[in-house]
């Protein structure tokens, strides 16, 4: 997803002082992405962990209604659009996901501009008109519009400012203020399945995505005035300047490959448990709609627990070994659900799997600081790293719904379960030779 909870170049290039390299006591403790103006106005206080409730709101719109496509998809697949394809109908997930980290990144230069007020307003209205046209619409081609392509784009503008406004505002506890923002991603998916499991038997699809329209709107209207707080003064937190978005010489740097690529494959996959897991309850399992949208609540609520735990690990240890181990569980708990035939064990490998997967958001930029140390394109190489990313999140669900779709019948579960999971297993073992080449350019005990 992934949410992750990607816009985040400016993160780093940012997060360090630009006349002098990293040192390794800057780069282990970090947990996520901490966008920071070089100087913050404060070091915590009221103010700043309001913002942090503002941006936690944000958050859990702009992902959680993301997060929440495996309740839509298993409606529109057995019902709503059900002469479409599971894997058409994934493709309305997967752009909204995949417009909101490409938009995310080439929103940058409107954010060192001073834009971050327009972005926020522009972003929230958008995502909002997107929902209550989302009410209207009746044919698969205007859900795509509404629900893939505008909320998409929408979205991408309010990630950037969602975790910049915050992240200036702190020095010292800046990885707890930037984590908890952060959940809010993972705590919205809950709200928005909860909201259409208790209403969409009760009032239709119409009124429950008006609902959720509201509801959003509400939300917008309390997290903007707390993130915009005390924020007046452009130069606390823009640079005034576009960045370089493209370094050239990235592409002759094994460890830039080695980083993209297993993030390509692992983000391939992260998904397809998480927009699948209901449908595959309902159809398989037998399960009412109701027990079926619980799965996803689960698997939300356990990947909170998943990212503080390798948060607080990445913090002791680094976050390489954090990640490894997320990757290659989640990739075999996806292949343990081959095996699920009782309610039982559905519940556990949904929860395992939101447990071992919530990690593979926030940990893989707190680790491109150590593929690219110098500081003077890690923003530009992060931004490009982040869009190879954008596209496997893009492409990976519909290619599970059209393996669902083999052998005929529309229920080869099978297939999309190992193909979940052996992608993901393929980014595990990646990042082991991301981790090798890492540890033979500096001091393995200073830097993992």
């Amino acid at each position: 997803m992934a949410d992750v909870e990607n816009g985040k170049k400016e993160a780093y290039e940012s997060s360090y002082d630009k006349t002098t390299s990293p040192t390794d006591s800057d780069l282990v403790p970090a947990t996520i992405a901490t966008p920071v103006a070089a100087v913050p106005l404060q070091d915590g206080g009221m103010r700043a962990w309001l913002q942090v409730l503002g941006s936690f709101l944000v958050f859990s719109n702009l992902w959680g209604f993301v997060f929440a496509f495996g309740s839509f998809q298993s409606f529109y697949q057995l019902d709503y659009l059900s002469d479409q394809t599971p894997s058409d109908i994934s493709w309305i997930g997967t752009i909204a996901t995949g417009l909101l980290i490409f938009v995310g990144i080439l929103s940058g230069p409107l954010f060192d501009l001073g834009y971050f007020r327009s972005m926020l307003i522009v972003g929230g209205l958008g995502e909002t008109l997107a929902i209550f046209l989302l009410s209207l619409c009746t044919k698969y081609y205007q859900i795509l519009l509404t629900q893939g392509l505008l909320c998409g784009l929408t979205n991408g503008l309010l990630y950037l400012p969602g975790l910049a406004l915050v992240g200036r505002s702190f020095k010292k506890h800046r990885s707890m203020a930037m984590a908890l923002t952060t959940c809010g991603a993972p705590v919205g998916g809950i709200i928005y399945t909860l909201m259409f499991q208790q209403l969409i038997t009760r009032i239709g699809f119409a009124w429950t995505i008006r609902a959720m329209g509201f509801f959003m709107l509400g939300s917008y209207l309390i997290s903007f005035p707390l993130l915009l707080w005390g924020v007046t003064n452009l130069g606390d937190i823009a640079t005034g300047s576009r960045r370089k978005m493209f370094d050239s010489a990235a592409l002759r740097d094994l460890p830039f490959w080695s980083y993209s690529f297993s993030n390509f494959f692992i983000f391939t996959g992260y998904m397809v448990p998480f927009i699948f897991i209901s449908a595959y309850g309902q159809s398989r399992l037998g399960l009412s709609q109701s027990t079926a949208l619980n799965m996803i609540i689960a698997a939300q609520a356990s990947s909170i627990l998943g990212r503080l735990v390798a948060g607080y690990a990445a913090s002791r240890i680094g976050a390489m070994i954090p990640w490894i181990v997320s990757a290659m569980a989640s990739g075999a708990v996806c292949l343990a659900w081959i095996g699920v035939r009782t309610e039982g064990a559905f519940i556990a490998i949904a929860c395992l799997y939101g447990c071992f997967s919530g990690p593979l958001i926030p940990l893989p930029p707190s680790v491109f600081p150590l593929v690219c140390p110098d500081v003077r394109v890690l923003g530009a190489r992060l931004g490009m790293a982040q869009a190879i990313g954008s596209i496997a999140s893009l492409i990976g669900a519909p290619i599970a719904g059209a393996l669902l779709t083999t052998g005929g019948g529309g229920n080869n579960y099978t297939a999309l379960q190992l193909f979940g999971g052996l992608v993901m297993i393929a980014g595990g073992f990646q990042l082991i030779g991301l981790y090798i080449l890492l540890a033979r350019r500096r001091d393995v005990g200073k830097f993992f």
